[in-house]
């Protein structure tokens, strides 16, 4: 007597022409498919699968009952489906905490799909300090936190599970009338060391962003010559636009600055790096989907800034995610 089992085994069987990709496909060994098959051809009495040299294809016996195989596995799919919406309206909170940066261009698009496809989520957003994340996630207060960090991985954390999201590097903002804004455009970009005799707008002393600054420039050989301190990247960004001095930031803190222009950091590369934290385990279905909308709009702006041309105002590209 034939069973579904074996049905979805044909019907693996036909898709892939291989017994060793239907195996992995159903999460079997190839020993075990080989076994079943045996056994169901042994049991109709005629031969479902001819086996060659390049593969498997199946009889006409077996490609009839393969199709009963496509309808059981499409009736798991909409099962499975039917469960992950069903867990989703039941696990109708979400709690987000993130940084300012990314709530103004990470999180925004990802909140617009999670409501869209249910309009019955109930979202609390909460405006946090990098630092304070893990120990929120770790604490049940938050199911995600967008975090920046400046370590190329995350530091373990017990019951936590840091997924990268993206690479936000380091670039200039410029007074758009500065002598430097023609040799970025020329070079694609500036160094540090070009620069290493102007004044700077700097964030403020303490900060992760601070010690990247005074780290690069002792590197290449001077100490910043620092005019004004700051903890915004606005407020710096809009003192660039002044004329008193530069700044470095990351890009996605970038944003039209009126007399101020954003140009690439060539040498030496700086960075910090944005991840989403979760829980390790028990991580909600809700979770999970805005996890992946995070991604996917990450993705799509890393893919746009892969492919900015030097010497455009970056922030521009941000109002076209959003």
């Amino acid at each position: 007597m034939l069973t579904p089992s074996q049905l979805l085994l044909l019907a693996q069987i036909g898709r892939y022409g291989s017994l060793a990709q239907a195996a992995e496909a159903l999460g079997r060994t190839p020993s075990a498919v080989t076994s079943q098959l045996s056994k169901m051809e042994k049991g109709v009495g005629i031969s479902l699968v001819l086996r060659g040299p390049r593969g498997a294809r199946l009889t006409p016996v077996g490609a009839s009952l393969a199709r009963s195989g496509e309808v059981i596995a499409a009736e798991v799919a909409n099962a499975e489906a039917t469960v992950e919406s069903l867990l989703v309206t039941l696990t109708s909170e979400l709690r987000v905490g993130t940084f300012r940066a990314a709530g103004q261009h990470l999180l925004p698009p990802a909140l617009t799909a999670l409501r869209h496809r249910n309009k019955q989520v109930k979202l609390s957003v909460f405006e946090i300090a990098s630092p304070n994340g893990a120990e929120m996630v770790a604490r049940g207060e938050l199911d995600i936190a967008l975090i920046a960090g400046y370590e190329e991985s995350f530091p373990a954390v017990a019951g936590v599970r840091a997924h990268h999201l993206l690479d936000d590097f380091t670039i200039f903002c410029l007074p758009s009338d500065h002598p430097a804004v023609a040799i970025s455009a020329r070079e694609g970009g500036l160094r540090l060391r070009d620069v290493k005799d102007e004044a700077w707008i700097a964030i403020s002393s303490g900060h992760p962003a601070r010690q990247q600054l005074d780290d690069a420039a002792e590197s290449v050989g001077f100490t910043p010559n620092v005019v004004m301190e700051t903890a915004s990247y606005h407020v710096a960004q809009a003192l660039v636009g002044t004329g008193i001095g530069i700044a470095l930031l990351s890009r996605l803190t970038s944003y039209p600055t009126a007399g101020a222009i954003h140009v690439p950091l060539l040498e030496p590369p700086l960075k910090r790096t944005i991840f989403a934290l979760t829980a390790d385990e028990n991580v909600s279905a809700l979770a999970h989907n805005m996890l992946t909308l995070l991604r996917r709009n990450s993705k799509e702006l890393q893919e746009k800034w892969l492919e900015q041309d030097p010497g455009v105002d970056f922030s521009e590209e941000l109002g076209s995610i959003l």
